[in-house]
């Protein structure tokens, strides 16, 4: 071999091995998330991802729409075992105590604690993620429900005051008048109240699911079964709301979007959406306080998965912590209606401009003075999944519900025991 061979298999060599170390350098992180690109939500996630990679040269975040939280839950227990998991995902702040339970997440404690946006966060926004004292997930849509009405269906069946929409006979009452004058239109007076407005509805009855601190099963407590007895009565006894919202939820959501409801009682991030369609006949208010004034804290965080490898399990951190950050929060708060985590969120100039022209949006932030955390053990994803069929049962007036949630309750505390074997 000669030395000029020598030399220039060396030169080409060197250069080999430095295109690799750059390879090596570059890091993909794929994400799962709820989140449709086509929708304001998605659009907003994308650009906070393309504004981190232009500030992290060499990260990619390979995001991933799944579906909605159930689906996320469902397909990763299916990708689990077959080794197709993501590196990171948005895991609903009640569902991911099961996979936190498991050893499927990576305590993130060790991050946060290092990291200056822990001192950053509201103090909802840090509790959202703790399970079992440690940090599972850090908070990036964080919501309440609250209380939707269409003005122009108000006025056209006579309602031209600002209503008392505080307790349970207030609803009803708007709902009947609403549902009487403007039946031969096809208009309802209310949408079945979804699984996270029932909740809200359950805490805002002075009662609960499950107790957030003793984890006592409250199922069949005599307020909540009130609630939910109220509830169903609005579908079957009073027929001021569609059964279509209880079959299916989004019907319920869509048909107020359709200018078809008067009222709606629904996640703050649906606060775009809702504005898209009705422009200035949207009018938000806060969930009702029926005996005491309660609503839950639902949402999302983002977890990583404990099979990352490390320098994955960093980059994706990296992209947690800037997600969570003033810049990036402003943009998910304007973009989606969805509450601020971040306690400088409010100085950016996207966050200025939204609440000062957008009447409404700071509904669920005003609310935070009387807002719980939800329990997170692994009981609450069963509990959750089981329930829609029950409530179904409840509201089209097929079983009683008294005897639903007193069987539902004793079913729940047999697989909590279960699971904690």
């Amino acid at each position: 071999m000669t030395r000029k061979y020598i030399k220039m298999a060396g030169t080409s060599l060197i250069a080999l091995l430095g295109s690799l170390q750059v390879s090596m350098a570059d890091t993909t992180v794929s994400f799962w998330h709820s989140f449709n690109p086509e929708k304001a939500n998605g659009k907003a996630l994308n650009t906070i991802i393309a504004n981190f990679e232009a500030a992290n040269p060499g990260i990619t975040i390979e995001g991933e729409f799944i579906g909605n939280y159930n689906d996320i839950v469902t397909k990763l227990q299916a990708a689990i075992p077959a080794h197709r998991e993501p590196d990171a995902v948005i895991m609903e702040v009640t569902r991911y105590g099961l996979f936190a339970d498991r050893g499927i997440l990576t305590d993130l404690t060790p991050y946060l604690t290092n990291d200056p946006l822990k001192d950053n966060l509201f103090d909802f926004a840090r509790e959202v993620g703790v399970f079992n004292n440690k940090n599972y997930i850090v908070p990036f849509n964080s919501s309440t429900p609250v209380l939707y009405y269409n003005k122009d269906i108000f006025k056209r069946a006579g309602i031209t005051q600002e209503p008392a929409l505080n307790t349970y006979a207030d609803l009803l009452a708007v709902s009947k008048q609403i549902s009487e004058t403007l039946a031969d239109d096809g208009i309802s007076g209310i949408a079945a109240p979804g699984q996270f407005a029932r909740w809200g509805l359950i805490m805002d009855n002075d009662s609960d699911l499950i107790d957030s601190k003793t984890g006592e099963i409250l199922l069949d407590s005599p307020n909540t079964i009130e609630a939910y007895q109220w509830m169903a009565s609005l579908v079957h006894e009073h027929k001021v709301a569609s059964p279509d919202g209880v079959t299916k939820e989004n019907n319920g959501r869509d048909a107020f979007m359709a200018g078809k409801v008067g009222i709606m009682m629904n996640s703050t991030g649906n606060y775009v959406g809702a504005k898209k369609a009705l422009g200035d006949n949207l009018a938000v208010r806060p969930m009702p306080c029926n005996k005491v004034c309660a609503v839950p804290i639902g949402g999302a965080g983002i977890g990583i998965l404990s099979t990352a490898k490390q320098e994955i399990k960093d980059a994706a951190y990296k992209f947690i912590s800037f997600a969570a950050s003033p810049e990036s929060n402003a943009i998910w708060f304007a973009g989606t209606g969805y509450m601020p985590i971040n306690k400088h969120t409010a100085e950016q100039a996207l966050a200025k401009d939204a609440l000062a022209h957008k009447p409404g949006i700071n509904v669920a932030i005003n609310q935070l003075d009387f807002a719980r955390g939800r329990p997170r053990p692994p009981v609450v994803t069963w509990m959750r999944a089981s329930e829609y069929d029950l409530w179904q049962a409840m509201a089209l007036g097929q079983r009683d519900a008294k005897d639903v949630l007193s069987d539902f309750a004793e079913r729940t505390r047999a697989e909590a025991a279960r699971l904690a074997k």
